[in-house]
Parts: C-alpha cells; structure tokens; sequence
C-alpha cells in the first residue's frame, strides 16, 4: 500500500506528517477525528466505525452533548479506542459549492486543531471529512485538509504529528499526490 512520511520543520519544531490508508480506529495518535453528524449519536462510514469500536460509553458521552453544528468541533474520550480521544466535528454536506462548503470544511479541521492544541495534544489523526455520502469533490476536499492542517501546525504549541488515515486507495493516493507536491523540506 501506498504511504507518504515527511519530517518538517514547521515554526520552530519537527513535525511528521504521514498520509496511508488504513482504518482509524486502529492509529495509536493522542486523538482521531470522527467525521460525525450534528446529532453526533453515531452514523454510518468513519462515525459508525468510530462508535462501535469505542463502545457503548461513547454513544453515552455524545448524548450529553446536544449535537455538533457544521464546522465545529467537541471532544470526547476515546473509551476503548487507542486514541485517548475522540475530537468530533461535522462537514458540510456538498450542495454545489455555494452554500459557504469550502469555509465549512475549513472550519472543521481548524476547530478539530485547536480543540487538540487546547487539549495539549501531540498527534492527531484525519480522515477524509465530508468525501464520502456528504459527496464533496475529492481534490477539493484534499486541498482545504492539508492546507488549513498544516497552516494551523504553526499556531500550535502542542501538536507534532498529523496522520491522515484514509479509507480507500483513490482518496490516499489523491493526499500523497498533494503532499508530496509541497516538496521535501
């Protein structure tokens, strides 16, 4: 399987950076990102994966939530997951471009960075928000995640690691093609 590792130099630290696919659940980061709905009570795809593998506590938890607006973020434990916690943020669902998709999407892993920064935490894990049933265009979507990731990796003063955890080979191949145009640092 295809994968993309890179030590950088971002601010004044090191920071790795690697995009693979694989099943998110499994990654041994301090937190990994649910693409959730607003009722964050659990769905299908990377949300259905998420709560079932951290158990019923989760769905429990999120019911004392009262819901997630898109483009937000909240955190929750990670209960048996790996990940110490579970930073859940909805994306917009795809309506042709107009209706503020491309600033919603932003938002979602901008507010899911400083939820993890808030936190003090050093490693987090993405998926691909809002590319699989909410239809947004992949190459779009690749874009915003890595350049708002990565621009936010300057403003943090915890967070050293970022995986992007994909799916399917189509959608980690699009992220390897788009970090490895940022060149070696």
């Amino acid at each position: 399987m295809a994968e993309y590792t890179s030590n950088r130099v971002i601010g004044n630290r090191e920071v790795f950076i690697r995009a693979h696919q694989g099943d998110i659940t499994h990654t041994d980061t301090h937190a990994i990102v649910n693409a959730a709905n607003e009722s964050l009570l659990g769905g299908g795809g990377v949300d259905g994966a998420i709560h079932r593998a951290a158990g019923p506590e989760l769905l429990e938890y999120c019911r004392g939530l009262n819901g997630c607006p898109t483009g937000q973020a909240k955190i929750t434990p990670g209960f048996k997951l790996k990940a110490k916690w579970v930073i859940h943020t909805v994306g917009p669902i795809w309506k042709g471009g107009n209706n503020r998709e491309h600033e919603l999407l932003a938002s979602c892993y901008e507010n899911s960075m400083k939820l993890a920064d808030t936190q003090s935490l050093e490693s987090i894990a993405f998926p691909a928000i809002s590319c699989g049933i909410y239809k947004f265009p992949k190459t779009e979507a690749v874009d915003i995640a890595i350049n708002v990731s990565l621009n936010m990796l300057g403003n943090s003063d915890s967070i050293r690691r970022i995986d992007y955890v994909l799916f399917d080979e189509e959608m980690t191949d699009l992220y390897i093609e788009k970090l490895s145009l940022l060149g070696d640092p």
